[in-house]
């Protein structure tokens, strides 16, 4: 088992799904954990509760340079040093075509997505111990132009593109810069939101993984429980699909 204990891991909106799978992994190998998130304080105090006496709240968005910049801060406050880095917040925008979208569907889009992702893993690069990690978790579906999902998509990709280069721009510190792209993962973004339980179009999407289901925040997980320990040494600059065998 993964051992990260002494470790101190800040996750982007990990008061629920994806984010708070990986956030309370690494509190149950050891981590010292920071729970970001940006408006449900409920949530996240309840996330706190439940990674136990190692974590900590900060209330952050991260499309605000100087809201990531007090995320850091309130870390190495607390906690001294920071090890482990995952840029998940995100925001998803699925069905509307491109012709159609707002102003403000764009501005916000690009401002947590693109932007958000880039300070956090900047900041973080700036933060990190050498031999630390910074994970990106961004989505499968940025490989397909699907239609009602360009602009979520393209703001998906360029995460992955900040990631890689990164990567080589840290390699001479140690610190491993690697992407996770989950495809359709229940209890998350919009299987958590907006797609009923009851929805054909679970159905279809699980259909032909492996086990016929959807993914599991669990999942993404198990994939950043590996790039944060000491398998993943010398795994840098690549993505990891979550897909269950299959493309989004």
């Amino acid at each position: 088992m993964t051992d990260l204990t002494g470790k101190t891991a800040v996750v982007t909106g990990s008061a629920r799904g994806i984010g708070k799978a990986i956030a309370l992994r690494y509190a149950d190998l050891g981590a010292n954990v920071v729970i970001n998130y940006s408006a449900n304080s409920a949530n996240a105090d309840a996330a706190v509760r439940e990674a136990g006496e190692r974590a900590i709240a900060v209330r952050a968005d991260v499309s605000r340079a100087s809201d990531v910049d007090r995320l850091f801060a309130e870390t190495l406050d607390r906690f001294g040093s920071v090890d482990i880095v995952v840029a998940n917040a995100g925001l998803e925008l699925l069905g509307v075509p491109i012709v159609d979208l707002a102003d403000d569907q764009i501005d916000r889009m690009i401002d947590v997505n693109a932007k958000g992702a880039l300070l956090t893993m900047q900041r973080g690069a700036r933060h990190v111990n050498d031999g630390g990690r910074i994970i990106y978790i961004s989505s499968t579906a940025v490989a397909g132009p699907y239609p009602g999902a360009g602009l979520y998509t393209a703001t998906k990709v360029a995460g992955i593109h900040f990631a890689k280069v990164l990567a080589r721009e840290t390699a001479g510190r140690g610190v491993a810069v690697n992407s996770i792209a989950p495809g359709p993962i229940d209890d998350a973004g919009v299987f958590l939101d907006s797609i009923p339980a009851d929805s054909p179009f679970r159905g279809v999407q699980a259909q032909g993984r492996i086990g016929d289901r959807l993914g599991t925040p669990a999942d993404v997980a198990d994939a950043a429980e590996y790039l944060a320990g000491d398998l993943a040494e010398w795994v840098s600059g690549t993505t990891i699909d979550i897909t269950g065998g299959l493309p989004q």
